[in-house]
C-alpha cells in the first residue's frame, strides 16, 4: 500500500538515494556537461535536505519509494526508486503534486523534462498533461543558472486541496 506523507529532514537520505539514480537515468546523455559536473552524487542529500520543506514522499511497507517536490506552481521534482517503477508510486505522487499546486492558489501546473527523456515524457503524456514545446529550462546553480533544453508540460488543476 502506498502512502503520502510530507518528508521530515531525516528523509533526506532516502530521498537523495533515489534521486541521484534517477537524475542520471533521465539526464546523462541528454543535458549539458557541465550541468553534469554541477550535480555529483554528494550534491543530493544537501540538496534533499534543502527541500524538505517542499517535498512529499511515497512509502511502501515504511520504505521510500519516491518524491515529488513543488514550488509554486511547478512540479520540480518526481522520482521513483528503480524497485517500486511501474507500481502506481510515480501516479500517486503526480496527483498529489497536482493537488499542491492547486492548494498553492494556482489553477495551471507545469513541469519540465529534458528533451531526451522520452521514458518520462510519455508517463506525463498518459497523465494527462500537455507538450507545450521547447524552452532552455534554467536549471539552479550557485554560479548562475545552467540553461538546458527541455519540454515544459502543463496541466490544468483543481479540487480539494491537501493540508
Amino acid at each position: 500500500m502506498i502512502e503520502l506523507r510530507r518528508a521530515t529532514p531525516d528523509d533526506a537520505a532516502a530521498v537523495a538515494r533515489i534521486w541521484y539514480p534517477g537524475w542520471c537515468d533521465a539526464h546523462l546523455g541528454n543535458v549539458p556537461r557541465r550541468l553534469v559536473d554541477a550535480r555529483p552524487e554528494e550534491s543530493f542529500e544537501p540538496r534533499a535536505l534543502e527541500h524538505v520543506g517542499e517535498t512529499t514522499v511515497a512509502t511502501v511497507n515504511g520504505e521510500v519509494a519516491g518524491f515529488v517536490m513543488v514550488v509554486g506552481d511547478e512540479v520540480e521534482q518526481v522520482y521513483v526508486s528503480s524497485d517500486h517503477r511501474g507500481s502506481g508510486v510515480a501516479q500517486a505522487l503526480l496527483a498529489a503534486a497536482e493537488q499542491e499546486v492547486a492548494a498553492n492558489g494556482h489553477s495551471r501546473a507545469w513541469l519540465a523534462v529534458v528533451a531526451g527523456n522520452v521514458r518520462a515524457r510519455r508517463f506525463y503524456e498518459r497523465q494527462g498533461w500537455a507538450d507545450e514545446g521547447l524552452f532552455d529550462h534554467r536549471a539552479p546553480y550557485p554560479d548562475g543558472p545552467i540553461p538546458v533544453p527541455a519540454h515544459r508540460y502543463t496541466k490544468p488543476v483543481r479540487g480539494n486541496p491537501v493540508s
